[in-house]
């Protein structure tokens, strides 16, 4: 039987399994101390997406594509505004205890269920156009392009829909480890192939049409001796810059290889499992401690890493232009300078966690909430 361990209750358990004796030995997160403010998070317009993400740890992620932002809650609402002004465009109540969404492509809105079921909406109007079941729960928002759905399962399958119908085309599936993070990574489709992270540690490139893997490159090898020292997830999306794929792992590595071969360049110890963001210049990644870090796009080396957020259960990073994104279990927003990595501005989104990386669109951040509110931000010099 595979066992999915909330990164929460994993916190708890890897310092000398303190939970088991009742102690608590977790660090608490980090005090917000006063700075001088370089910029202004200027919020452009908030709206209440219905239930948030219902009291759950589930990464309800919005997506923006074509001048609109959707965004859906657990309780299966799903939402279309006008990304500029926040003004709704249509609803849809979809009935579905939705647990990964949203994803786009090919003219569709896609989620997922905790049930392993994938709908899809007609971008334009919100209307339903097929109902799909995979073979376990979503937790992260499937994906369209060229014809073909991609949806990754908790189960470690990956399954290819047809966009128009919904029928399954092909599955791609590989051995999990019998322990893993809750949690999977967002397929990344990009010139024919998908970019898959998976629990093993590894991350494969698929053909789109078939299926067919195309090469799978260890990024992390599981070590130690219990279950949870063994665990090596990449649970979040690969990110691409120039011909290189960046990946980061838990308890393991990040590291970027080749696109077409998936050979590796380079990589560094590194654990973490909420991901990392590019730039031309810089990968950022947000460890396991909380602490952001710059590297070198070119060699992986430390160019920054800021300490100031530990134990704040931070977001992944967002690159928007010279500053560097990242949000809080407090509900708080954070710009970085790209250039040193100092904090230079913060505003309070709401007052509940925010999990959700921020989607940043040409000069816009938006960040999701778990209490259901989603914002849009600016940033302005002072």
């Amino acid at each position: 039987m595979r066992v999915l361990l909330p990164l929460l209750l994993l916190t708890l358990a890897l310092p000398g399994c303190a939970w088991l004796r009742g102690d608590d030995n977790t660090e608490p997160p980090t005090e917000l101390h006063d700075f001088e403010a370089e910029v202004e998070l200027e919020r452009l317009w908030s709206r209440d997406i219905g239930a948030g993400t219902d009291d759950r740890f589930l990464r309800l992620q919005p997506a923006v594509d074509g001048g609109r932002i959707f965004a859906v809650d657990h309780q299966g609402r799903v939402m279309a505004l006008e990304a500029a002004s926040g003004k709704p465009v249509w609803e849809r109540d979809t009935g579905l205890a939705v647990s990964g969404g949203v994803g786009t492509g090919d003219g569709l809105i896609l989620v997922g269920s905790i049930e392993g079921e994938v709908l899809a909406l007609d971008w334009r109007d919100g209307a339903e156009v097929w109902r799909a079941r995979v073979s376990g729960e979503v937790l992260a928002p499937p994906q369209a392009d060229r014809g073909v759905a991609v949806v990754q399962s908790v189960d470690g399958d990956v399954t290819g829909l047809d966009s128009a119908t919904g029928e399954r085309r092909w599955v791609f599936d590989r051995t999990v480890p019998a322990l893993s993070l809750r949690g999977t990574a967002t397929p990344t489709l990009v010139e024919g192939f998908a970019l898959i992270g998976q629990d093993s540690g590894k991350l494969a490139a698929v053909e789109l049409e078939r299926g067919l893997p195309i090469w799978e490159a260890a990024i992390s090898r599981p070590a130690g001796r219990s279950e949870l020292e063994r665990m090596v997830d990449i649970d979040s999306p690969p990110r691409i810059q120039g011909n290189a794929v960046y990946t980061v792992t838990y308890q393991g590595h990040v590291a970027a290889v080749e696109g077409s071969s998936g050979n590796k360049l380079w990589d560094r110890e590194m654990s973490s499992a909420v991901g990392l963001d590019v730039d031309f210049r810089h990968v950022y990644v947000t460890d396991q401690d909380s602490r952001v870090w710059a590297l070198d796009r070119r060699n992986g080396s430390a160019i920054w890493q800021n300490e100031r957020l530990l134990h704040r259960q931070l977001t992944a990073p967002a690159a928007l232009d010279d500053h560097v994104l990242v949000a809080d279990l407090e509900g708080y927003l954070h710009a970085l300078s790209r250039f040193d990595g100092a904090i230079v501005g913060r505003t309070r989104v709401t007052g509940d966690p925010i999990l959700s990386i921020p989607v940043v669109d040409g000069d816009t951040a938006y960040v999701y909430a778990s209490d259901g509110t989603l914002a849009a931000y600016r940033i302005s010099t002072r």
